[in-house]
């Protein structure tokens, strides 16, 4: 992978807020094509300039071209949480819950917070707000200062579970 492409991605998402959505996406897709049309940190790339711009079904498909086209690395982490936040927002909350369930199996690194954060969202879409919010205070609790056993353990009571069990 080139460095170079890597950094005009990077530039272009700098300047994400200065542009027009359609002008953004329109910029990424010409980066992509430098790659070829089943690259798939391209086709990740591609995907997220249409989530970050509201044409957030259309990034669905790009995703799932990304992980068939055999996205690895940390984009690989990074395309569950987002095509799980796409099809949460799509109208397939269930199938966004059970992705973000196989990822986290995946094990553990420095996206396990925004992992949560949209598991969180996506429960509560589901009208589990008490078990969205129980994620949300557990993935919370190590970042205070103090009071991480307390938050952890009334995450735990939310949802039945013995607070210290």
């Amino acid at each position: 992978m080139s460095d170079d492409w890597e950094a005009r991605v990077a530039d272009l998402w700098e300047r994400l807020d200065a542009m027009g959505r359609e002008e953004f996406v329109a910029a990424m897709q010409a980066l992509a094509a430098e790659r070829g049309p089943d690259d798939p940190d391209a086709l990740f790339e591609v995907g997220g300039a249409h989530d970050s711009t509201g044409f957030t079904a259309e990034a669905v498909g790009y995703y799932e071209r990304a992980v068939a086209a055999g996205l690895a690395g940390v984009r690989r982490r990074r395309v569950s949480i987002q095509l799980a936040s796409s099809l949460r927002e799509t109208g397939h909350p269930e199938r966004a819950l059970a992705m973000l369930a196989e990822e986290r199996e995946r094990g553990s690194d420095a996206y396990d917070d925004a992992l949560a954060m949209c598991e969180a969202l996506t429960l509560a879409k589901l009208g589990r707000d008490r078990e969205g919010l129980a994620v949300a205070l557990t993935a919370l609790a190590p970042h205070l200062p103090r009071y991480q056993r307390s938050t952890v353990n009334y995450a735990r009571g939310l949802v039945g579970l013995d607070p210290l069990g």
